[in-house]
């Protein structure tokens, strides 16, 4: 039953007020006319609850801005939104079409460092976030008393002579609410085993991101990833103010999940009341990535499930760490982004 309007309402009861549950809830496919991202689908949501975010078809199904009765919540660079034909697959040149956004998804057999091993060439962070999907179902529909909006798409990352994985991606959210939920399946279909890699960059940015804003999380422990981050391991939790030629500062951390196998991180902001957070099934996703970048102008906080680190495939073969798919072998992970006021 959807609380909107400080009461809880039936299906019963809402229809009486409205001709059209769109006029609360919906989501509207739409595309780009003009500019770098010309051409590129999008799927935006609303619930009602003044909660809304908008989804990327043709770049990976990524989350581009989100926002909550008004107050933005996602990152965005100022690269905005670009077609994935301006991709540029060879070392960092994924950052020239980085969109930022409230989630993006990186892999599926790199994450982190470019690099070259005995399979070839591979570029910055894989190539998911750059790959335009089918859509399978999208629109929403009642389910008693609960009215849910879904999307639901498939990609494969895949090339002759190479590897072929699958990603199916289902995204919910229902009226009413202020958080979604993402379940994805990666599938080897080819017939070879293929290298596994999978991190959601999940970007927070301001005025959710502000000086004296709190990263909050149960954690084991916490390390940097290297010596440019070693100084601001005491105070990686809290946020500083913008700052020219600010060196970003990456942390790795082992969580502490929930009897219900479910990690948490929020970013809490007191002035504003406003709590955003990242939870996910951290069986798949053993990993959490801190980014943490207060630079003067690229203000933001990554926080970032993974099942790998983020040196590269290369780096995480020679680890004995990196996970493989055999041919016919799924993975299915369970993600949910929301936010909380007061």
């Amino acid at each position: 039953m959807p609380s909107l309007f400080n009461k809880n309402w039936t299906r019963a009861e809402l229809l009486r007020y409205i001709g059209d549950i769109r006029q609360l809830a919906e989501v509207r496919l739409c595309e780009l006319i003009d500019g770098p991202g010309r051409g590129v689908r999008l799927a935006e949501f609303k619930t009602g609850s003044g909660f809304a975010f908008t989804v990327l078809l043709d770049r990976g199904l990524d989350i581009h801005e989100a926002n909550y009765k008004g107050v933005p919540l996602a990152w965005q660079s100022a690269g905005d939104i670009t077609s994935p034909s301006s991709y540029e697959p060879e070392g960092t040149g994924w950052l020239r079409n980085f969109h930022g956004g409230w989630l993006n998804t990186c892999g599926l057999t790199n994450v982190g460092s470019p690099g070259r091993d005995e399979l070839g060439d591979y570029g910055l962070h894989g190539r998911v976030s750059n790959l335009p999907v089918q859509l399978l179902r999208c629109g929403g529909r009642w389910h008693g008393d609960e009215y849910e909006l879904c999307l639901e798409a498939v990609l494969r990352e895949t090339s002759v002579f190479g590897f072929n994985l699958q990603l199916t991606r289902r995204l919910t959210t229902r009226l009413g609410e202020s958080a979604l939920q993402i379940v994805d399946t990666i599938e080897n279909l080819g017939d070879r085993e293929a290298p596994f890699m999978l991190l959601y960059h999940c970007n927070f940015g301001f005025p959710l991101l502000a000086e004296g804003s709190r990263l909050v999380m149960k954690s084991k422990a916490s390390r940097p990833r290297d010596e440019a981050a070693q100084p601001g391991l005491a105070t990686h939790l809290v946020m500083d103010s913008p700052q020219a030629g600010y060196a970003e500062q990456v942390f790795f951390h082992e969580m502490i999940p929930a009897a219900d196998g479910f990690a948490t991180a929020m970013l809490v902001n007191d002035s504003l009341q406003l709590a955003g957070y990242v939870s996910y099934r951290q069986k798949e996703l053993p990993e959490l990535i801190q980014w943490k970048q207060m630079g003067s102008g690229t203000y933001v906080l990554g926080i970032e499930p993974a099942n790998c680190l983020v040196m590269g495939l290369d780096a995480a073969r020679k680890r004995g760490t990196l996970r493989m798919l055999a041919p016919g072998d799924t993975c299915e992970t369970l993600l949910r982004l929301g936010v909380f006021e007061g």
